[in-house]
């Protein structure tokens, strides 16, 4: 990795929202100056105005004319739209820095612009924003999955390590699987976690969040050093007993959560065959159990 600091840069924004702000914030704090961000919603100029004070807002193609790296911060979605768009105006220049923050798309979704000359970067913070204040503080300390052609790498690297984040090389065909992985531990913890408090609190148990904390704390600290060998609870031990309990119960105080219970209960038994935890018998005997109607 290097640890050359690029030069400092007029840095656009094409996206004020969260990721964008926080992320153009970490680049003024590192010395680099941001002269202009794009917005649409109220919400984002709102934001943008918070975060970037005294950065003026105007149009995508206004924000590429003023920059020497532009950071696009646009849902997955818009990203290849608005590369291509900007391309058919003639907006982008040769020599000029490109990053975007999507985690599902490499580079290749800015070949509209390397193709007029423009030097490609993707910065992905594997990190969550919510729009708070303390997002600027998360980008400190966050891994960014990077993915640049070679000889931009340690320019990729360095812009990275200056917004105080930790760059973690990802290759081109190798994106849409992190992104996916991402997903699953993310944004699926979250549904999990809300469905366990909205359980708990189905049950009258006081304080859902201070009961659930410690053990999800336990849970994750434990799966990350130790693998499969973290698996606990009554599909890893082969009870079917509790098992069925929980699908009667499930089903009929919590419907909604059945379909996932049991698309986790199955992989969580897969995952417990395969690392010696369940033999063949027991594996049988859950599976059976969770295909019950």
């Amino acid at each position: 990795m290097s640890t050359a600091r690029p030069a400092r840069l007029r840095v656009g924004i094409v996206g004020a929202g969260r990721v964008g702000t926080a992320l153009g914030a970490a680049l003024a704090r590192a010395g680099h100056s941001v002269v202009a961000a794009s917005g649409v919603s109220a919400e984002s100029l709102r934001r943008a105005e918070r975060v970037l004070p005294g950065v003026p807002i105007v149009a995508p193609d206004e924000v590429v004319a003023l920059a020497d790296f532009v950071l696009l911060a646009v849902p997955d979605d818009a990203l290849r739209a608005l590369v291509a768009g900007l391309a058919a105006t003639g907006a982008w220049r040769g020599g000029q820095l490109v990053g975007h923050t999507s985690g599902a798309q490499g580079i290749g979704v800015l070949d509209p612009a390397a193709a007029r000359g423009v030097l490609a970067l993707a910065l992905h913070p594997v990190m969550t924003f919510t729009g708070r204040p303390e997002d600027v503080e998360r980008v400190e300390g966050a891994t960014f999955g990077v993915t640049a052609p070679d000889e931009l790498r340690p320019v990729a690297e360095s812009l990275v390590v200056e917004m105080g984040g930790e760059p973690v090389w990802v290759p081109e065909v190798a994106r849409p699987l992190y992104h996916a992985a991402l997903t699953i531990g993310s944004n699926h913890l979250v549904t999990l976690v809300n469905d366990a408090l909205g359980m708990l609190d189905g049950a009258d148990v006081e304080q859902p969040a201070r009961l659930l904390a410690p053990l999800l704390s336990a849970a994750l600290d434990n799966v990350l050093r130790l693998g499969d060998a973290a698996l606990t609870g009554p599909v890893s031990r082969g009870d079917v007993a509790t098992l069925a309990t929980h699908l009667r119960t499930i089903a009929a105080e919590a419907p909604d959560v059945l379909p996932s219970y049991l698309a986790m209960a199955r992989r969580t038994a897969e995952r417990a065959h395969a690392s010696g935890r369940l033999s063949e018998p027991q594996l049988a005997a859950v599976l059976e159990t969770l295909a019950q109607p």
